[in-house]
């Protein structure tokens, strides 16, 4: 039960989501562009900037798009996602909260603390009650799946990755069900996406060279402001 009075305009629910991801180094082939043409998809084109600095145990921080803030709460992983032959990964259970974000200043190179990503985005909407299509908005259970080929730094990536939202209780079962649907075929080349590439946007950055990365003491065990405010823990 919350105590204390909530800030204006915070949604202290947020959005949970079940996901899993895989990221590989490299160009995006055009084989696996079209391996996954199989479904009608949207494209965008943005850059993200994610902060790496301070770094912050249990929660991932991103401005989407300049438009954005995006803060995510990891909340545990409920086991793995496999199927034989075609893939295997981490899942991960996440709540989520989007605000509104001013235009970022305009500037080369990565901001202090942040590190910025270009993607090129193709999303596919898969739903047990609806079939598939391109993302959709409202409370529908289902999950989005997006293929992206990533630059940071200079170097190729690409990435391929899964995210279930809607009530708790259908969040595996949707998830399951597109990716049954998207690795029914294949990857080309017998390419299988194993648990060394499966992980988040934030734990790959945290690996990539010239981050530095400033964990806190040992002994913190504070909650996350945010956090703190949804559950009514008075600030100290």
């Amino acid at each position: 039960m919350m105590t204390a009075a909530q800030p204006d305009g915070l949604d202290c629910e947020g959005v949970r989501s079940l996901e899993v991801r895989w990221i590989l180094p490299g160009q995006l082939a055009g084989a696996v562009t079209g391996w996954f043409g199989r479904f009608p998809v949207e494209t965008t084109a943005l850059e993200d900037a994610y902060l790496l600095e301070p770094y912050l145990p249990g929660l991932a921080v991103k401005v989407r798009g300049g438009r954005a803030l995006e803060v995510k709460l990891y909340r545990g992983s409920p086991g793995l996602l496999e199927l034989a032959g075609r893939a295997r990964g981490h899942l991960e259970s996440w709540q989520k909260w989007s605000f509104p974000h001013g235009p970022s200043s305009t500037g080369s190179g990565d901001p202090a603390g942040w590190r910025l990503v270009s993607k090129r985005r193709r999303i596919s909407w898969f739903a047990q009650a609806t079939g598939m299509g391109v993302p959709r908005q409202g409370e529908q259970p289902g999950c989005a799946v997006e293929l992206t080929a990533v630059v940071v730094g200079g170097e190729p990536w690409w990435t391929l990755g899964f995210e279930a939202t809607g009530p708790a209780d259908a969040l595996r079962r949707e998830l399951e069900a597109a990716a049954a649907l998207v690795f029914a075929d294949a990857l080309p080349g017998g390419l299988e996406l194993g648990m060394d590439d499966s992980q988040s946007y934030a734990q790959w950055l945290y690996r990539q060279p010239g981050t530095r990365v400033t964990p806190k003491p040992q002994g913190d065990r504070r909650t996350p402001q945010l956090e703190r405010r949804c559950l009514g823990i008075p600030g100290r």
